[in-house]
């Protein structure tokens, strides 16, 4: 288990530096960390912020679970419960997904929590179009 998350706070920490191109029908921007990214709409803002500069696709994929949950997964249990991602992201609330991966999720914190409430929101925003 301790080789697991030293394997997962390493991959989230050597990739932290990665530029990013999207070629989508949303206008988007390229961007490395330390860069406020730009994006037509909150939900592409979003997709670069989870995918760039908050690595989270490191952990999380679209439809299956990688070490954490799905984005799907988190963005149903997110919703039923009527929780707050953005207080979450921000570590300022209890995990209510998958509370046996907390501690991988921890060494993300330092990155989510340098980030706006704009940037957090518009992670959120990509997170729920996932239940579309």
């Amino acid at each position: 288990m301790k080789k697991v998350l030293f394997l997962s706070a390493v991959l989230a920490f050597a990739s932290c530096k990665k530029e990013v191109s999207e070629n989508t029908d949303q206008t988007t921007e390229s961007y490395s960390e330390g860069e406020t990214a730009k994006a037509a709409t909150p939900q592409a803002l979003g997709k670069q912020l989870f995918e760039g500069k908050g690595n989270c696709t490191a952990c999380h994929q679209p439809d299956q679970k990688i070490i954490g949950p799905s984005i799907k997964e988190i963005a149903k249990i997110y919703k039923d419960k009527n929780a707050d991602i953005v207080t979450f992201l921000k570590g300022n609330a209890d995990p209510i997904v998958d509370p046996s991966q907390f501690s991988v999720m921890q060494t993300n914190f330092g990155v989510t929590k340098a980030m706006s409430d704009e940037e957090l929101e518009a992670i959120e925003t990509y997170i729920y179009s996932h239940l579309k």
